[in-house]
């Protein structure tokens, strides 16, 4: 009898077995910052405005919808019941808060009128969560305006799941809150946090963190909309009262209780610096310790390749002309100069970079 043939094995980067596993869960957070890298850099993305808010807030029309029906589904029976008034109670609130995603939608649209009329393309996109809520009233004001948005979606067993406003080449999902919220911070230039839950709270005070603590270098733009609803909810003035931050941390954030007034506060003028970044002096690399030391004698400090490190003295003459055979080059004689002169030739071709015991060239790795 024979034996069946024996198949081949998966490969391990094609084993979902494997790759769902506990033991490649490191690939799949690299993943995660990977694939966004590689789309944002093909697209050319290099700075967004990030949308934080409630996924459970609605547009206007649905809660008024929704309000009428209860009113009209009133009777004698149900109309004095502890239920029906906390439903219909539940129904003016969501009526009420409702005006948040009618104002995000709005503000979204005036961003990507704005943001489509810089010559760079797709500079200071609209971002959001993706999600249902202001997540949706974000990416459906930018695609108003004719514009594109990107929607950086979670996987949750309720409540999320991509919006049909986001731009398709635009849409991601996520696993991983952390790598979500990488994103997040690493292309914001701007965040505007709308009213919301749990969520809204952990991604705003995460930023602030960051802010305070200057892990986040870049000038960010933070604005709470609706100063009623985040005075209720957090009292600032109290934390500063009582020492758990310090004064200057409420100059982290602004207010906003209209989408007209967001250009005249902090937002419009950073938007103007973030068009225009402070020019930087070249980054000029540091030679390392062995490299210095063996220039010492003759006062050149240089990297292989020639290029120079802050603060160096100028080098002599004759180590700066050429020495191959174009023209006549005087050089220096003596034991001690034969020695510097073959040392900075070991440096000049890369020769000098150990490897696996043998002395390689960088070619050669």
């Amino acid at each position: 009898m024979k034996k069946p043939k024996l198949l081949k094995a998966p490969k391990a980067y094609k084993n979902p077995g494997f790759l769902a596993s506990r033991d490649a869960r490191p690939l799949r957070i690299l993943s995660e910052f990977l694939e966004p890298l590689s789309r944002f850099n093909y697209y050319n993305v290099k700075d967004t405005i990030v949308f934080f808010g409630s996924a459970r807030i609605k547009p206007r029309n649905e809660t008024i919808k929704h309000l009428r029906e209860l009113a009209r589904n009133g009777n004698k029976k149900n109309i004095h019941s502890k239920k029906y008034h906390e439903q219909l109670l539940q129904a003016e609130v969501a009526v009420e808060m409702s005006r948040y995603y009618e104002d995000a939608t709005e503000l979204s649209r005036m961003i990507t009128v704005w943001s489509k009329k810089l010559k760079t393309k797709n500079r200071l996109l609209v971002c959001s969560g993706g999600g249902p809520g202001i997540m949706e009233a974000a990416n459906k004001g930018a695609l108003l305006a004719k514009g594109e948005s990107i929607g950086l979606n979670i996987s949750l067993p309720f409540e999320q799941y991509p919006n049909q406003f986001i731009t398709p080449k635009f849409n991601m999902e996520f696993h991983y809150f952390f790598m979500r919220k990488f994103w997040f911070m690493f292309l914001g230039k701007a965040l505007v946090a709308f009213p919301g839950g749990f969520g809204t709270l952990d991604e705003f005070f995460e930023l602030l963190t960051l802010l305070q603590t200057h892990k986040v270098k870049k000038k960010m733009t933070v604005i709470l909309y609706g100063k009623n609803f985040w005075n209720k909810i957090i009292d600032f003035k109290a934390l500063a009262k009582y020492g758990m931050i310090s004064p200057e941390d409420m100059n982290l954030f602004s207010f906003a209780d209209s989408p007209k007034e967001v250009p005249r506060n902090d937002a419009g003028i950073a938007s103007q610096r973030i068009l225009t970044p402070t020019p930087r002096p070249p980054s000029r690399a540091r030679a390392p310790a062995f490299v210095t030391r063996i220039h010492a004698r003759s006062g050149r400090r240089s990297l292989p390749g020639g290029k120079r490190v802050q603060g160096e003295r100028s080098p002599p003459a004759e180590l700066d002309r050429p020495t191959h055979a174009r023209g006549h080059v005087r050089r220096r004689t003596g034991a001690k100069a034969q020695s510097l002169h073959r040392a900075v030739g070991v440096l000049r071709s890369g020769w000098h970079r150990p490897f696996a015991g043998r002395w390689l060239s960088p070619r050669c790795g």
